[in-house]
């Protein structure tokens, strides 16, 4: 795993004093999204999809550290939107940093060569470049051609400054094994630290809702990959029995309060992927969740997923749970033949609910409500 030992050892110890503790939920990583607006439109994305109201909204500084506080994650990761378009981003993450959390910024790296003089190089922070496979394929998944080079270029720059780098990449069902392959041979090229890897969630509001891959397409594809690449010296930036779920080997449920969302919304219910309520603080979130509600064999907008976000938390749960399986998996590689383990069954899960258009509406009136009182605020004191 492509992870320095100084955050193997920090999240480890975080993950088993929660477990000495009794704690059973618990927040592993903050998905911090400071601002939807996104100088991208990717067609399989379901993050951009507001009225302009709400894509110019941004969480301030202090919005963003008072939640990395009130969470307690020992990572962070910032994605959005595009948050290198936030002009407080540098203090946002300086402000992370200096509480010693390990800060993931995603980003499609477009602004990455002219806003890398504002951040200092540290352990603590890895840009994430998000990069969906070689040069055709990304730049279609990006629907923009020259975004490939830009961020090749960009990750190179970044490596030879001193900075952490990891790519991010979204898998959907017209993936060839073959080229995915290629693709981290490139990336291992280009001097990343790591490889996070996902098949792509089916956002509802999604232009491309074409190509999203089911979990039994989602488990063979992986198969075909991990295959190929047997030898080749990948490095994922993810545990080893996520990687194991993925091709099929592992029977995992989903662990939402594992990676907690705060957006321009408040806290979102109940994941990153989901946006169906939000509340004021991470507490309401943790305690008043129906968390049951949730989850593949629960939920039909849950039925595909297998989303890191959602499971990788799992697969540390399992990992400290059942270290000499985990170890091995590391030390044997990725079972490719072997029968997959039993999927979890969809006849009891209840229907989706679709609620975005009355999250929207219910923000708009406030925002709304807020212009008036400070229009009326103004008048009086004029």
């Amino acid at each position: 795993m492509a992870v320095p030992l100084i955050q193997q050892i920090r999240v480890g110890a975080y993950v088993l004093k929660q477990h000495l503790k009794g704690v059973d939920k618990y927040p592993l990583v903050l998905m911090l999204e400071p601002l939807f607006r996104c100088n991208l439109a990717c067609p399989g994305c379901g993050k951009i999809d507001y009225p302009d109201a709400i894509l110019n909204r941004r969480l301030s500084v202090g919005e963003c550290l008072a939640a990395v506080d009130e969470c307690g994650a020992p990572v962070v990761s910032i994605p959005g939107g595009e948050p290198l378009i936030h002009k407080e981003i540098a203090e946002i993450v300086a402000g992370i940093v200096e509480r010693k959390k390990f800060v993931y910024l995603c980003t499609n790296a477009l602004l990455l060569e002219k806003k890398l003089h504002l951040f200092e190089p540290s352990v603590y922070l890895t840009f994430s470049v998000h990069l969906d496979g070689l040069e055709a394929e990304h730049d279609i998944a990006v629907d923009q051609k020259g975004v490939f080079e830009i961020a090749s270029r960009a990750i190179r720059k970044a490596r030879k400054a001193g900075f952490r780098v990891t790519v991010n990449s979204t898998l959907f069902d017209n993936a060839e094994p073959g080229r995915v392959a290629e693709f981290f041979d490139y990336a291992m090229g280009l001097g990343v630290e790591g490889i996070t890897v996902s098949p792509g969630y089916a956002y509802e509001r999604a232009p491309d809702q074409q190509h999203f891959l089911s979990r039994q397409k989602t488990k063979q594809l992986f198969r075909d990959i991990f295959k190929i690449g047997k030898g080749r010296g990948w490095r994922f930036s993810q545990s080893t029995l996520f990687l194991d779920f993925l091709a099929g080997n592992q029977q995992y449920h989903c662990t939402p309060w594992g990676n907690p969302t705060r957006n321009v919304f408040g806290w979102q219910r109940p994941c990153y992927l989901l946006g169906e309520g939000y509340v004021a603080s991470f507490a309401e979130l943790l305690e008043e969740t129906d968390w049951d509600a949730y989850g593949t064999g629960n939920y039909e907008k849950c039925a595909d997923c297998m989303v890191h976000c959602g499971y990788e938390a799992t697969a540390v749960t399992d990992t400290l749970r059942h270290p000499l399986k985990a170890l091995k998996v590391a030390l044997s590689g990725i079972d490719t033949e072997r029968e997959m383990a039993p999927e979890i069954p969809l006849d009891g899960q209840r229907p989706a609910e679709y609620v975005f258009k009355q999250n929207v509406e219910k923000t708009l009136s406030e925002l709304r409500a807020e212009a008036e009182t400070g229009q009326r605020d103004r008048s009086d004191a004029a």
